[in-house]
This record gives C-alpha cells, structure tokens and sequence, in this order.
C-alpha cells in the first residue's frame, strides 16, 4: 500500500479526534455566557449534558455496528458530518430546547467518532504498526482538549460566543471534503483492496455479549472510564475547592496533564510496536506496556497529600500518562483480537458501557466530594487500573485472533 496515503489518512483521524474533544469542551467553556443571555438555568444545563451522555453511549454501538457494516471511511465521515452540523446549530440557538436538541445531535455523532477511528486505522494498518497508529489517532482527542480553552476564549473574545461554535463546525466540514475527496481502494495494496471489496460479515449483538473475551473488555472499560471522566470533569473543582486556586490558575495549569495524555497516547502506541519488532509477541507487547501503566496509576492516592500544588499536577499528569498508555493499548487489543469483522462493534460496546458507568458514578462522585472529601476518590482512582489489569491478565490470558462465527 502507499505509505503516504495511510499517513495522510492517520493525520486526517488525529484531525477529527482533535475536533471531538474541542467541539464538545466548547460549552463547558461558554456556559456562563449562554445561561446569562438565554436564562437557562443549573438544572437545566445538567439535563444538557445528560442529553449528551445518553445519545454519546447508545451511538458508541449503534455507530460501531454500522461501522463494521459499512467501513471505515464511511462510517468516520458520517461521524464528523453528523457533530460539525451540530456544533454549528449551537451557533444559531436561542431557546433551551435548542441548546438540548443539538447536544443530544452532537452526541449521535461524536458517539461514533473512535470506533470510526478504531476501524480505518486497522484497515491500514498491520499489528506491527496498529498501536503507534492507534495512539496517534486517539492522541488527537487530548491535544483538541489542550487547545479548546485558549481556543474558544481567543473566538468568544473576538467574535462572541455563539461564533466559538460555529468556527469548529465549519472546519468539520472542510475536513469532510478532505476526507472523502481522497480515494482509499486505489491508494492501496491489492491484497487490502480485495478484502476491503469482500461482503461484510455481520456478528450479531447476541454472539458478541455471549463471547467471554467481549465481555471482560467491556467490564474493563466500565471500571475504568469513570476514573478518566472524573480526571476530566472533576479536577477543577477539586483543585478550586481543596487547593483554593483561583480559576484563571486552573486555567494556567489544567492544560499539562491533557498534553501528558497526548504525548502517551502517542508513545504508548510506538513502545507497544518497538517490543512487537523486537519479537515480543503480541499478547506479550500489548500487557507489557499496560502493565506499566496500571502500575503508574499507583501516585493517585498521593495527589491529596502533597503540599504543593505542582507536585499535585506533575502526579496528575502521571495519571493521565498512564491512561494515555493504557488506552491506545487497550484499543490496539480489540483490534488485535477481533479484526475487521467485529473491532468497531467491540470498541463500541466497551464505549457505551464506560459512558453508562460514568452516568451511573459522577453523582457519587459528587455526594463523596460534598460529604467527606477528594481523598477516598483519588484512592480509588489508584486501585482500579491495577485490578483491570488482573482481571486482563487472568480471564485473556493470550491476546490472540479468535474466529467469531455469525
């Protein structure tokens, strides 16, 4: 195949999963202003973001099922079209029933966007390469949630808000005619071409949850997701109330760990590889580097008791280097395990699980927080990578290709 075409196709997914973080961190940023021009109220911006995690978890299937069925290019354009449109609506909103309706319709498509991403790096790229591949891929997202602050500040200052929406949408779109403007069959290798032309073989829903390696992903992805959505929605709060740092020094400092998560996101991928070219087996490779990274995420409980506030954040950055090693591992394993016929319907279903976890956990986040303190979280947050990877370790004992039958 042509290594520059699957080059340029890996920027193009770093591009959109770039775009996925930023577009959905912009009204986390713009908030204030919207609920001061449109009145909408703290309950209802909750049942914003509920809007949004309800269609984000039921698209993570839905939208890896159509993926496996129809590929990955058209599955990941779709996914892109679908939330630009949205991101661009929010521009034009003026009542809450907009502002929920188009959340809901960002979801539908931002659901879909990493088994999209999942899906089109396997197509064109071999184990040797996938993680690397994969970390690039899945690096984008972090480096979309560096820039959406800055990003958005630097637009709303500029223009207002509603053009902080709008802008991103738009570059959506000429990612689009980038995206499907370059011809895949004929970019690439025969052999690739001819299984990428071959009928797609549909595994029911059924025979994947029935599958006991299917099961122990999405049961790894349902313990460890709210730990990655409470490092996300959560720290700065914790860093404003318990360290007492001002919001513009939140702003100053919050931006180092998601650049930690994207430089591992990368680096993770190109360790996982260097061991599979040094005759590391895949199985072994793959739990190498993620049994590293769970035994980094053990500094977590230190990050209440340290006396200093960039100690706390160099910790912190330590727990996002570990997911970032983690998770393009983890994703590289689906891939690995499940091939081209069922990856993106695994990734999916893994997905939807850790969104309906991380429903299901934030209020108790929130009531632990409010009653006794950040401690017994960050506590937690240290324990359960370390017990994921016993429970990868015990129940797949062998990364390996399994034949799932329709």
């Amino acid at each position: 195949m042509s290594p520059k075409i699957r080059w340029y196709i890996l920027a193009m997914i770093f591009i959109a999963t770039g775009l996925n973080f930023l577009d959905r961190q912009v009204l986390s940023m713009t908030i204030i202003k919207i609920q001061e021009e449109l009145s909408i109220s703290d309950v209802q911006y909750g049942w914003v973001n509920t809007g949004f995690l309800i269609s984000y978890a039921l698209m993570f299937t839905v939208g890896g099922r159509l993926i496996d069925r129809f590929g990955g290019k058209k599955g990941l354009g779709l996914s892109v079209g679908i939330w630009s449109l949205a991101s661009v609506l929010h521009g034009v909103m003026n009542t809450f029933s907009q502002l929920l309706g188009f959340r809901f319709l960002l979801g539908v498509g931002e659901g879909a966007c990493f088994p999209g991403a999942a899906k089109s790096v396997y197509e064109w790229f071999d184990e040797k390469e996938r993680a690397f591949a994969n970390g690039i891929a899945i690096g984008g997202a972090a480096i979309g949630a560096v820039a959406a602050p800055p990003l958005t500040i630097l637009i709303a200052g500029e223009y207002g808000w509603r053009w902080s929406f709008v802008i991103p949408g738009l570059i959506g779109f000429i990612w689009l005619v980038l995206w499907f403007g370059q011809s895949w069959k004929k970019s690439i290798h025969a052999r690739e071409a001819k299984e990428m032309a071959e009928p797609a073989v549909q595994i029911s829903i059924k025979k994947l949850l029935q599958n006991k390696t299917v099961q122990v992903f999405i049961l790894i992805r349902f313990l460890l997701d709210p730990v990655f959505y409470f490092l996300m929605f959560w720290v700065p709060k914790y860093l404003n109330q318990e360290r007492d740092l001002s919001f513009e020094r939140i702003g100053e400092l919050f931006w180092i760990p998601f650049l930690a998560l994207g430089l591992s996101n990368i680096l993770g991928g190109w360790c996982s590889d260097k061991l599979v070219k040094h005759n590391f087996t895949i199985n072994a490779a793959r739990k190498w580097v993620m049994g590293f990274a769970a035994a980094l995420t053990l500094v977590a409980p230190f990050i209440s008791s340290v006396s200093t506030i960039e100690v706390a954040i160099l910790l912190m950055s330590l727990m996002m280097l570990a997911h970032g090693f983690w998770i393009t591992n983890y994703i590289t394993a689906i891939a690995d395990v499940f091939g081209k016929y069922a990856t993106s319907s695994v990734v999916g279903l893994s997905g939807t699980a850790g969104a309906i976890s991380g429903m299901i956990i934030n209020p108790l986040i929130g009531w632990i927080a409010q009653n006794y303190s950040y401690g017994p979280l960050w506590l937690v947050s240290g324990i359960m990578y370390p017990l994921a990877f016993v429970i990868l370790m015990v129940f797949i004992p062998k990364i390996k290709t399994i034949e799932l039958s329709t």
